[in-house]
């Protein structure tokens, strides 16, 4: 019995060895990894620290680029709407230019028309004349250049439709 005491004694001493040899080893395990951890949690509050900044100067970029697109877009809008402006007044000018035109030339027409009315009452009045003259040889050639010499307000102004 002795010899078992004693055996279980060695063995319970060695096992307190081997527990106390491990107790340590975990001490420093645990203590190199609370080191990482330290370490690691100060990179990573580097790191985080760096990446907000960088976040705040993207947002700050952003926003100018931002502001410039509104710009731009806001001077596009002006300029197509002068652009509009500019071709609606052109139109309008171009319009009156068609109409002015159009009054001119309806004046003409209706000038040219009386003109025309004017030569065709006169020629049937020559006719008539030569009728009558043909049929009244009594009536000369003679006279009949007295009558009508003496009557030109019938006749249109050649010269005043020119200077029109």
């Amino acid at each position: 019995m002795s010899n078992t005491y004693r055996t279980l004694s060695q063995h319970l001493n060695d096992l307190k060895k081997e527990n106390f040899s491990l107790k340590l080893r975990i001490y420093f395990l645990e203590e190199r990894i609370q080191q990482k951890f330290e370490d690691s949690s100060d990179e990573i509050y580097r790191t985080n620290i760096e990446l907000k900044v960088e976040v705040e100067s993207l947002k700050q970029e952003l926003q100018e680029k931002q502001q410039l697109l509104d710009k731009a877009l806001t001077a596009a809008e002006s300029l197509t709407n002068h652009n509009e402006a500019e071709l609606q007044r052109r139109c309008e000018e171009r319009q009156q230019e068609i109409d002015h035109m159009q009054q001119v030339l309806e004046t003409k027409i209706q000038i040219l028309q009386e003109e025309a009315q004017l030569a065709r009452d006169e020629a049937e009045r020559r006719a008539s004349m030569a009728e009558s003259h043909s049929q009244h040889p009594s009536v000369t050639m003679e006279t009949v250049p007295k009558e009508t010499s003496g009557d030109t307000s019938t006749w249109p102004d050649e010269d005043a439709d020119r200077r029109k």
